[in-house]
């Protein structure tokens, strides 16, 4: 299938779901990601709160970064893939916010972020130190946005608002799938992804060896 058709097209439906949703409250909140719903057995949120967005500018920074690092998945995976990166971040993203922030219920979360995350993170591993974001390498802006990232979860939880859990799930599952199936490609970049991925391993020695509730 067509790489432009893809890409224009999941913009296209994300943006009229997303507007969709702004305008009738009662499909945002039955479809928006929610911990206590989840539990209840609702997983059906944990992908399609993925196409709604909280306002304009929250959709169009995930749909413009969306489109920006498209381009590197397209040259090294089939459109199939390329799908199963994005909605697997989604996936992973939710996931991964139901397991650190298990105790609250009330936690509620929208956005592409997760799936964004992934794309943008798959791209990097596959050329670390070539993908430039915001004027710095792919991987030196990966480590500070991992530091950051965990920083915020671990100091703040949710308290500023920003879906740091979901960024970081999405992230590790695009970083995952391309040393699974880019093995190659990632190990001669391992100096860089390693650079990237220190702030990655000091939050699991939070989470399995240090056992942090958040």
């Amino acid at each position: 299938m067509n790489p432009t058709f893809i890409i224009w097209g999941l913009i296209l439906i994300t943006s009229l779901i997303s507007f969709l949703g702004l305008q009738k409250g009662k499909i945002f909140e039955q479809y928006k990601y929610n911990v206590g719903a989840v539990k209840n057995g609702e997983y059906y949120r944990l992908l399609s709160s993925g196409f709604l967005h909280g306002d304009f500018m929250h959709l169009f920074f995930n749909m413009f970064s969306l489109y920006l690092f498209s381009g590197v998945i397209f040259h090294y995976f089939s459109t199939t893939e390329f799908l199963l990166i994005y909605f697997g971040s989604v996936l992973a993203g939710n996931i991964f916010t139901q397991f650190i922030f298990k105790n609250k219920n009330y936690y509620s979360a929208i956005g592409a972020s997760g799936g964004v995350a992934g794309i943008i993170f798959a791209s990097v591993m596959l050329d670390p130190a070539a993908v430039n974001i915001n004027f710095l390498p792919g991987y030196l802006f990966g480590a500070l946005y991992f530091g950051y990232s965990v920083y915020m979860l671990t100091k703040n939880g949710i308290g500023d608002g920003i879906g740091h859990a979901a960024h970081l799930g999405g992230a590790i599952f695009g970083m995952l799938y391309c040393v699974a199936l880019k093995f190659n490609i990632v190990a001669s970049n391992a100096i860089y992804t390693g650079i990237m991925s220190i702030p990655l391993v000091y939050l699991a020695y939070l989470i399995f060896i240090k056992k942090k509730q958040f």
